[in-house]
């Protein structure tokens, strides 16, 4: 199939800008990016104008798809609870409710999620699944089901937890896994749903949660086996001053130190929050091309703190963007997270901390760098894979905004005219296209009763 995107306001991301320009996809590739009209001979095929779809894009703006770096879409069914605490306050406040999740559950939750991830710009998300009750079913491979149903490109973290209560980590001692279950089943994981070749749709990475609630020994043993099978390493990292003071009282160290020690940075490597850090962790995080997802609401809703985005740009760190889980940032949505991490980055550092085109960046470009497909996706370059978002910017809310760009990341949530992953079109005026949104809604609000009557 080949779809021809004309007139529409083109932000490659790579650079150039065409404000009346063409995009041209075949198949699921970008073919040709340009100003004006597409021309005859960027849509031939065996000879002939084999133009299926032709999309007019006057008064919309084009984008590459944006790349959420971190989230938990399990959270979808527990939003509003904990409203006004700390992390970990609210940790001990959720964990009772998360304890009683299963495979259905997490499927609804997932599909609730990422629905809305699409209705926002979304074309790939990560997710860090670390909640494995012993009665609940495959729930892995639950939310990789929703993720195929709902049709984004998904990089699921198998994450794990094994330091419980009673050894002094913060979750109850009966959400936590054995160390050598969680490897088996890490490793299982990978063998199941990894697919690494090229325009893959699946990939997982190994995400124990957080030095406060996974063993050294795990930390370590996870590290050796991604690295084995030559798949991605995610945690949680330096979100809260309490974690700094943990970590200081229990290892004498900082959390990257405490991280690093145990083979926890590299380009294969990435952190989510990364917001108390020093100017010498900043360095070190760049030094080794570490990752960054950057969580700017759910930071905010938690209190947390604003992570330091342009220091961790300058100093060589990857950085992308996450929605975190919707049970500490409602919304779940990736247009929110690039404006927060503008408005945020210059309440504190100024005008000049990050511009409209460097928000669009981190949710695109920089969230592909993150997840290590910066190669295939992230900009509007042709031989890309065709993970795109049309943004309808010509009514009330937008029509007389003198830059795109700025209306898109600063102005109101605009319309989606159009959501296409790996050339298939997922949203179109709007609406998610291969789920029913009502009948979900419905599901994720009868999961969220049966969860909290769980819970006592």
């Amino acid at each position: 199939m080949t779809v021809v995107i004309e007139g529409a306001h083109v932000v490659t991301v790579s650079g150039a800008e065409f404000p009346d320009g063409h995009v041209v996809v075949q198949g699921n590739r970008i073919t040709a990016v340009g100003p004006g009209p597409a021309h005859p001979r960027d849509v031939e095929q065996g000879g002939e104008r084999g133009v299926e779809t032709v999309v007019d894009g006057r008064g919309c703006l084009l984008t590459p798809g944006f790349v959420n770096t971190h989230n938990h879409l399990y959270q979808w069914v527990t939003r509003g609870l904990a409203v006004d605490s700390t992390l970990f306050e609210w940790l001990t406040t959720l964990y009772p409710v998360w304890a009683g999740i299963d495979s259905d559950a997490v499927h609804t939750a997932a599909s609730g999620a990422l629905a809305r991830l699409a209705r926002t710009g979304c074309t790939t998300s990560s997710d860090h699944h670390y909640v494995f009750p012993r009665e609940g079913g495959d729930v892995f491979a639950a939310e990789i089901r929703a993720a195929r149903d709902v049709g984004l490109r998904f990089h699921p973290c198998r994450g794990s937890m094994d330091l419980g209560r009673r050894d002094g980590g913060l979750p109850p001692d009966h959400v936590v896994e054995d160390r050598e279950a969680v490897l088996l089943a890490s490793e299982e994981a990978i063998d199941r749903w990894h697919d690494p070749a090229p325009e893959s749709m699946l990939r997982v990475a190994l995400a124990p949660c957080s030095p406060f609630s996974v063993t050294g020994g795990l930390m370590r043993d996870s590290a050796e086996l991604a690295r084995r099978r030559g798949v991605g390493l995610h945690t949680h990292l330096a979100e809260t001053i309490n974690e700094e003071e943990f970590c200081r009282e229990r290892f004498g160290c900082s959390p990257l130190e405490y991280v690093e020690g145990l083979g926890w940075t590299g380009d294969d490597v990435w952190f989510a929050h990364a917001v108390h850090l020093d100017d010498a962790a900043v360095r070190r995080i760049g030094d080794t091309a570490t990752g960054v997802a950057h969580c700017p609401s759910s930071n905010g809703r938690l209190g947390a703190g604003i992570a330091r985005t342009r220091d961790l740009r300058d100093a060589g760190a990857r950085v992308g963007l996450g929605v975190d889980g919707a049970a500490s940032n409602e919304a779940g949505s990736m247009l929110e997270e690039a404006r927060h991490a503008l408005l945020f980055a210059r309440a504190v550092g100024g005008p000049g901390a990050l511009t409209v085109r460097d928000a669009l960046e981190l949710a695109t470009a920089g969230g592909a760098a993150v997840l290590g497909r910066g190669d295939e996706i992230g900009s509007i370059t042709p031989g890309k894979l065709a993970d795109l978002a049309l943004w309808r910017l010509d009514g009330l809310a937008h029509a007389d905004i003198a830059d795109p760009v700025a209306a898109l990341v600063l102005g109101s949530p605009p319309p989606l005219e159009l959501l296409l992953v790996n050339g298939r079109p997922i949203v179109e005026r709007d609406r998610v296209l291969t789920v029913d949104e009502d009948a979900l809604a419905r599901a994720c609000t009868a999961v969220h009763r049966t969860l909290l009557s769980k819970a006592g």
